[in-house]
Parts: structure tokens; C-alpha cells; sequence
């Protein structure tokens, strides 16, 4: 849903950012590059120090580079596979380092161990959900359904931790992070049974992928 009807709006905002880099000589990776060293840099430098808010802010600031690096590759026609998939895989990176940097704060300093459980299991869930999506694919499958989209997973943590850092209470973090694992949780389910019910009908070539 946010996918949907958000990137129309922001794409309007970004579109100028996107034309003022390509004319400084950059390149849609090298801009992935960048937002994902950001997004790395504030999650897990602010983050495990209990910065929440201003680590927010940080990785705020670099996060949407997955969107100006798509931008800058329709407007230069420079859009390539490699991108594609240095833009997916550096995606996953960033929502790696976002969770990582939660768990070692609430397992620490934070003093939360049910928070930083949840965060572990955002990591590991989120991870799952998109390699259900991509294995399927290299079968010849579609796993694409599911309710815990990247973009709502990273936008609700990220408004949320950065409350957390200006006084909201730690349970309200737990609660969407809960609620993010099952979501995660159903999604992770959704995906393979979809798949299963397409393998029953026809079988792609077991040696794809």
C-alpha cells in the first residue's frame, strides 16, 4: 500500500534531488552505495549508544536513497540488471543494520530483552520474507503477497524508535514491534503456501536458480 500510493508523492518531492545529482557526475549505485553507508552508519553507531532519536534522524536522511537512486536511473536511462540487483541486496543490508543496531542497544544499555527478542526476530523474519520471494522467483514462481511489505516494515520502526527516543514508552516500540513480527510471521506463510499451490500445478525446472 505504501509502495502504491506514497512513491508517486515523494517521487514529485525527489525528482529535483535525483536531477541535481545526476548533474554533479553521480550515478544511481553509487547513490545506493551511499544511503546504504548511512543507513548503516546511523543504525549502528547511534542506535547502540540509545541515540534513537538522532540516529533516526540520521538514517532519515539517507533512507530514501532507494528511491532517488530509482529516480536517477529513469531519468538518465542508465537503469541496468546490475542496479536492480545491487539496489535489492543493499536494501536488505540496510534492514539488517536498522534491527541489528535496536537489538545490541536493548540488549545492553536499553536493558529491554523482550524488545531486543523483537528486533532479532524483525531481522531474521524480514530476511526470510524477501529470500521466500526471490527463491521463488529463480523457480519460475511468484511470491510477491503478503502483508509486511519492506517500506511499512521500515517506516513504522523507524517513526516509532525515533518516538521511543524522545520519551515514548519502550512498550509502545514493543507493541509494533510485535505486531510487525506477525505480520512478518503471516507474510513468511502466505509466500509458501502460494508457492506450494502453484508447484502442484505445474513444475518449473528444478535446477533454475
Amino acid at each position: 500500500m505504501l509502495n502504491r500510493y506514497a512513491r508517486a508523492f515523494f517521487g514529485a518531492i525527489f525528482t529535483p534531488v535525483a536531477k541535481g545529482l545526476l548533474a554533479l557526475g553521480l550515478t544511481p549505485n553509487a547513490v545506493t552505495v551511499i544511503g546504504t553507508l548511512g543507513v548503516c552508519a546511523g543504525a549502528l553507531i547511534f542506535y547502540p549508544l540509545g541515540e534513537l532519536f538522532w540516529g533516526t534522524v540520521f538514517i532519515t536522511l539517507f533512507v530514501f536513497s532507494d528511491l532517488i537512486d530509482g529516480l536517477m536511473a529513469r531519468l538518465s536511462n542508465h537503469g541496468s540488471a546490475f542496479g536492480s540487483f545491487l539496489d535489492s541486496t543493499l536494501d536488505r543490508v540496510q534492514d539488517a543494520a536498522i534491527f541489528l543496531g535496536l537489538l545490541i542497544w536493548f540488549y545492553t544499555g536499553g536493558e529491554h530483552v523482550w524488545l531486543g527478542t523483537a528486533a532479532a526476530a524483525c531481522l531474521v523474519l524480514g530476511m526470510l520474507v524477501s529470500y521466500i520471494r526471490a527463491k521463488a522467483e529463480s523457480l519460475g514462481y511468484q511470491a510477491d503477497t503478503g502483508i509486511a511489505e519492506r517500506p511499512e516494515r521500515v517506516v513504522l520502526t523507524l517513526v516509532f524508535t525515533g518516538f521511543t527516543g524522545l520519551g515514548l514508552p519502550a512498550e509502545v516500540l514493543l507493541a509494533v514491534l510485535s505486531l510487525l513480527v506477525l505480520a512478518s510471521l503471516i507474510t513468511v506463510l502466505q509466500r509458501m503456501v502460494g508457492v506450494s499451490r502453484q508447484a502442484r500445478h505445474h513444475s518449473p525446472d528444478p535446477h533454475a536458480g
